[in-house]
C-alpha cells in the first residue's frame, strides 16, 4: 500500500473527512515519527510494533565496478520490529 492508497482508504472509510484533512493527517503522522527517529526516540505503537534505529558501524567496503577497497562510515539505519498482535493477524491470513 502506498501512501496515496492509505490516504484514500483513510478518506473512503471517513465520509466526514475531506481528502485533503486526510492527507494531512497522515503528513503530520509520518512526519512526526522521522523527526523523533532523527532524534534517535524509538516510536512504540502497542498493537502494531515499534520503530528504532540500528547502529551500523564503519566497515572496509568494495567498489562493485572498480574493485577497490572504499571506507563505509558508521551509520544508523531505520529498524521496524513488528509487535505481537501484528505477527498474529499475518500469520493467521497466510493460513
Amino acid at each position: 500500500m502506498t501512501k496515496s492508497e492509505l490516504i484514500a482508504k483513510l478518506a473512503a472509510r471517513y465520509p466526514q473527512l475531506v481528502a485533503k484533512d486526510a492527507e494531512l493527517a497522515v503528513k503530520m503522522i509520518l512526519d512526526a515519527m522521522a523527526k523523533s527517529l532523527a532524534q534517535g526516540q524509538r516510536i512504540e505503537i502497542r498493537g502494531f510494533g515499534s520503530f528504532g534505529l540500528n547502529y551500523r558501524p564503519p566497515r572496509v567496503g568494495r567498489n562493485p565496478k572498480s574493485g577497490e577497497k572504499v571506507r563505509v562510515p558508521a551509520k544508523y539505519v531505520p529498524h521496524f520490529k513488528a509487535g505481537k498482535e501484528l505477527r498474529e493477524r499475518v500469520d493467521l491470513k497466510k493460513q
